[in-house]
């Protein structure tokens, strides 16, 4: 399978820097480079439009960071799944760890998330993760699992989905997990996968990943590819962890 390097750029750039940002990225990846990697970027909401219409053509895959798991209605503030698709998005980012703390987000929703985004054939992205006390806890394998078990009740498993492993204490803290506790997590996912009957999967590593360090990161086996956050702004940065 092609290692994919996803950007999330969070609450970041505006409409304009976001066309300008693709335009370079468009300009520094040659054809060869897709042959062997794929690249997604999850832009800021109001900039989805205009970073799906400068990648239009290309093989830059584009998804909002969120939706909700109705298609219309009463919800104001949310995203439309529907209407991403019409500007042309091919994936949704679910489940990162800050729509967890920060929105209340849960299984219950995540699941009708990624049912929805099944039915739009689009790409679930999927994240997971623990916090620090539950690391030190040595719950990281139980803690994962139940965020993978609790969200895929009736999902369609012959179906892609991508899963985005980010240990919740290296996200944006400059901290990474070491390479045992990569490869540990990573292989324990793969063989979790399998055993819950997912026939296409990937399993991206997340937290604090920069150019220095995704050689060695992108070495382990079941690193699939990256989850990138600050390290994604900046085109230079993103494309040296790309190449």
């Amino acid at each position: 399978m092609k290692k994919i390097f996803a950007a999330n750029w969070k609450l970041n750039k505006t409409p304009l820097e976001s066309k300008s940002f693709c335009e370079e990225l468009l300009q520094k990846l040659d054809s060869q480079f897709f042959e062997n990697s794929e690249v997604f970027i999850f832009p800021q909401n109001y900039s989805v439009g205009i970073t799906s219409q400068t990648l239009k053509g290309s093989k830059i895959k584009v998804g909002p960071q969120n939706i909700h798991f109705e298609t219309k209605g009463a919800f104001t503030g949310e995203n439309s799944a529907e209407i991403a698709k019409y500007f042309g998005c091919e994936l949704v980012l679910l489940g990162h760890s800050e729509r967890r703390q920060y929105f209340g987000e849960n299984s219950e929703g995540l699941n009708k998330k990624i049912r929805l985004t099944q039915a739009l054939d689009m790409l679930p992205v999927f994240c997971i993760g623990e916090t620090l006390v539950e690391r030190q806890n040595e719950q990281t394998e139980n803690v994962c699992f139940n965020q993978l078990e609790s969200a895929f009740d009736q999902v369609d498993r012959l179906k892609r989905i991508v899963i985005a492993y980010e240990p919740v204490w290296a996200i944006g803290t400059g901290q990474v997990a070491t390479i045992a506790q990569v490869a540990q997590i990573h292989k324990s996912l793969f063989n979790k996968m399998n055993d819950l009957g997912f026939k296409s999967f990937q399993i991206l590593y997340g937290g604090s990943v920069k150019p220095d360090n995704a050689k060695e990161l992108l070495a382990v086996p079941y690193v699939d590819g990256f989850l990138i956050g600050g390290a994604s702004l900046e085109v230079d940065s993103f494309v040296k962890i790309c190449l």
